[in-house]
């Protein structure tokens, strides 16, 4: 049969069949979870403006090119969003199989910040710089790969219908696994990762079934390397008088208090709609430091106001919820063990970067998942992201 003008219809049968398979109720696109995608690219969008808003006019760091920072923001999104692809195409599943190869490649990559590879960048010898302008900060990874390690290990003999719940001795080998890359990256010191890497953990162990007496204990056990590394001193002056500050904001408003001072002082001046973008008076005069990475959270405030903030925090509300009933609905321990990991990790950097920007959590340099500016931190995140979007698409279908 031939179609009108000559055209054969044979011809366009291919493109039919591959529409209905994108279509079709067990595609990889109708199985993605769209309200997790859509709100971390609404909150990359919103980060973009909020990174150009903050450096467009910072000449000493923009080299000269408003758009220096907006550009680079967006491609380390695109990279993100390549990187979140490739995941899902991979699958978590055959990633399990390679994560002792991705834990060791960690280890390698935090050992070489101790080496003269490292540079420090705010006070923290955490980085290396690859040249270009570009750097790379290995603990972000290590929080991928602590929870990968952990849920590979933990549910192991659970998922082969071996156990009910981890054993003692395989808790603890998940455990010292952890433990290795977290006391690198203290010695870096990156307080701020370590803090993170220990919720992750907590999550994992929680959700894993292991028996509260190892959560006590790790509580504890944290409880006390706290104070072992404030006696012994291990923790650098910038890290010490940062908790100082929070402990009392009257102490140095001008100095070791002026970062939080400045935040409060831009996220108040916003009101219920701010300023508008680009207009505010704290971030156009440049009073608030590092506020395209850590501080991002005060340009939301000041130019977007309380209803800007408030959407940001909307949006990273949806991703916990939506990544909650991911970990939920899975048919498998180590699938529910990797959310939940993800879950601990963006649910408590979120709530310490903008806690310190109130005041009510101390400085510890972290970054607003999706949002602030950094190369690495938009890699790790659109990773887990991938990691999510995976354990949705190949559990198994409901009739």
């Amino acid at each position: 049969m031939t179609a009108p003008h000559g055209f054969s219809v044979s011809r366009y049968a291919p493109e039919r069949g591959t529409l209905a398979k994108l279509a079709a109720r067990d595609s990889v696109l109708r199985r993605l979870d769209w309200p997790i995608l859509l709100s971390a690219l609404a909150l990359s969008g919103i980060g973009s403006l909020l990174v150009w808003s903050a450096t467009r006019g910072r000449t000493e760091l923009n080299q000269g090119d408003p758009y220096y920072f907006l550009f680079r923001h967006v491609l380390n999104t695109g990279i993100g969003l390549a990187l979140m692809i490739g995941t899902i195409w991979l699958g978590h599943r055959t990633l399990r199989g390679a994560v002792p190869i991705l834990y060791g490649l960690s280890i390698v990559l935090i050992l070489a910040v101790l080496t003269p590879l490292g540079a420090t960048i705010n006070g923290a010898h955490a980085w290396i710089v690859i040249g270009g302008g570009f750097s790379l900060q290995p603990s972000e990874f290590v929080k991928i790969t602590i929870i990968l390690i952990m849920a590979m290990l933990l549910a192991a003999k659970v998922d082969a219908g071996d156990q009910l719940h981890p054993d003692h001795r395989t808790v603890a080998k998940a455990l010292a696994l952890a433990a290795l890359p977290m006391g690198i990256v203290m010695l870096m010191p990156d307080l701020g990762s370590v803090m993170v890497m220990i919720v992750i953990v907590l999550g994992v162990l929680l959700a894993s079934g292991a028996s509260n007496r190892w959560v006590l204990g790790l509580i504890g056990a944290g409880v006390l390397g706290a104070v072992l590394v404030t006696a012994f001193g291990m923790l650098d002056e910038y890290q010490i008088n940062r908790f100082a500050a929070f402990a009392n904001p009257d102490l140095d408003p001008a100095g070791v208090g002026y970062n939080t001072n400045q935040a409060r002082i831009a996220i108040g001046s916003g009101g219920l709609l701010g300023a508008g973008l680009f207009k505010g008076s704290q971030t156009t005069g440049q009073f608030v430091p590092e506020q395209q990475t850590d501080f991002v959270f005060t340009v939301a405030g000041e130019e977007l106001g309380f209803v800007g903030a408030g959407l940001i925090l909307v949006l990273l509300g949806v991703i916990l919820w939506r990544s909650c009933r991911i970990a939920r609905e899975t048919t498998e321990l180590y699938g529910t063990i990797v959310a939940a990991g993800i879950i601990a990790w963006f649910a408590f950097q979120s709530f310490e970067n903008i806690g310190m920007t109130l005041g009510i959590m101390p400085v510890a340099g972290l970054p607003l998942p999706f949002v602030s500016y950094g190369g690495s931190s938009m890699f790790a995140v659109w990773v887990a992201i991938g990691l999510l979007q995976s354990i949705r698409v190949q559990r198994p279908m409901t009739a």
